[in-house]
């Protein structure tokens, strides 16, 4: 065998560059630092950009260290963002633990929430009939007076501070629990983060 048949055997049999891993580094200190809502909130800063590197481990975990700051006390938002990441890594019994905790008391929300997160811890439970009661009960809650007149097509049609003409699915999060039955023997983030499964039509 010539030296240049040596050469293309080698190389037609060596296998392929493993992918890199992310970098998940980041100021810890910096990020434990800011305040809540730009912790959470921020599309640039705060724990979102580390979880789009594909470090959401890491993300949670510095989710849960930020959640446990006393200015973070009663903040279940952030809470229900943790678990969201502790579903997407497989951790489930910890996932549903952690939105359990962001139930809200029926005098402070109608329902929508409550729904939603019966809805979403039914998913991870692989029950279908819980999921599908969950549904019901988020598209049974009367829409409130000052919201109906701005309802349309199943969508809430409002403007931001900013003068931003928005409109979401209504009631909120139905579309998020559609794409959970449409896709229930998918993995939470297949079934969350697919839109054919929220919006088959691609609309």
């Amino acid at each position: 065998m010539t030296l240049l048949s040596l050469a293309l055997a080698a190389a037609l049999g060596a296998a392929p560059e493993p992918p890199k891993a992310p970098d998940c580094s980041y100021d810890r200190d910096a990020l434990l630092a800011m305040e809540p809502d730009a912790f959470d909130q921020d599309l640039e800063g705060g724990w979102r950009p580390l979880a789009e590197r594909d470090c959401q481990r890491e993300a949670a975990d510095l989710l849960a260290a930020y959640s446990a700051l006393p200015k973070a006390a009663g903040n279940t938002t952030i809470i229900w963002h943790e678990g969201q990441l502790r579903a997407e890594l497989g951790q489930t019994a910890q996932a549903i633990a952690l939105m359990q905790r962001t139930y809200k008391p029926k005098d402070k929300d109608p329902g929508y929430w409550n729904a939603y997160v019966d809805g979403t811890v039914a998913f991870l439970q692989h029950d279908r009939a819980a999921l599908e009661k969950a549904r019901a009960a988020l598209v049974a809650i009367p829409t409130p007076e000052e919201f109906a007149g701005a309802l349309k097509d199943g969508r809430y049609h409002f403007t931001t501070a900013g003068g931003q003409k928005v409109d979401v699915p209504w009631p909120p999060n139905l579309d998020v629990l559609d794409g959970f039955l449409r896709c229930f023997d998918r993995d939470y983030h297949n079934a969350y983060g697919n839109q054919a499964c929220r919006k088959p039509e691609g609309g």
